[in-house]
């Protein structure tokens, strides 16, 4: 009797294993976001700008995902690495809101390693290395705050409010509720030259804005949201 009883769930696991493996071959399991069993099978593409977003099929459920930007075709399967969930995400580069929407650090075509980690897309999902809009060159009053002035005296105005003015080179809204602007005013210092702010006001990219706020140094929010100097619950100043 048991040696037939060890058959039949030998014959089950056979047959649910047969029915939920892609046509890779492998048996996708969500198991730990770090571990190499995280496989997913890509159902629709839209490309955007910076990243690349995924609708995507693994096990018995469907959800959406972005990438770095890069060819993918419904129909491919892939491995991937970490993930991040982000509620209510607002893409601006192609104007569609997910409710729900994970950006994922790494994905292949074989297994993921589980100590391999890229850097490619630290969300903002927040942190996308910044790029120095050279065309910048606001003028100044003779003592006016600049952006390499708070990078080259950072503890000097640590903890301190103080106002700056720039130009809005890129903005994350709604991200861990509060809105993430970058601003640039044409100067730097050791190449650091993109100041970023949080705010729950909202500003458009390519506008020239002051914002008063309080300067905090290695702030680190988590999810890879780690910035040596950041001005934070700033407020748009009318002048």
């Amino acid at each position: 009797m048991h040696k037939y009883v060890t058959f039949y769930l030998v014959v089950l696991m056979t047959i649910f294993t047969s029915c939920v493996r892609n046509k890779s071959g492998i048996a996708p399991v969500h198991g730990t976001l770090s571990g190499s069993s995280n496989i997913f099978e890509v159902s629709e593409v839209i490309q955007g700008n910076t990243y690349t977003y995924l609708k995507v099929k693994e096990k018995s459920t469907e959800r959406w995902v972005a990438v770095s930007k890069q060819e993918i075709k419904p129909g491919d399967v892939y491995y991937y690495g970490s993930d991040l969930l982000m509620s209510d995400f607002h893409s601006i580069e192609i104007d569609r809101t997910f409710d729900e929407i994970y950006f994922i650090s790494e994905i292949s075509l074989t297994p993921i390693s589980p100590n391999t980690v890229s850097d490619s897309i630290l969300i903002h999902a927040g942190k996308v290395p910044a790029v120095e809009n050279n065309s910048i060159n606001l003028n100044k009053l003779s003592g006016e705050l600049t952006i390499a002035d708070i990078f080259a005296n950072r503890n000097n105005y640590a903890g301190k409010e103080i106002e700056i003015k720039g130009v809005v080179v890129k903005i994350n809204e709604s991200i861990m509720n509060r809105n993430w602007i970058h601003i640039q005013d044409g100067t730097s210092h050791n190449d650091e030259f993109d100041l970023t702010v949080t705010s729950q006001d909202f500003v458009g990219v390519n506008e020239v804005v002051t914002l008063k706020g309080k300067i905090s140094l290695d702030k680190d929010f988590g999810a890879g949201y780690i910035y040596g100097v950041i001005i934070e619950d700033a407020s748009v100043v009318k002048k």
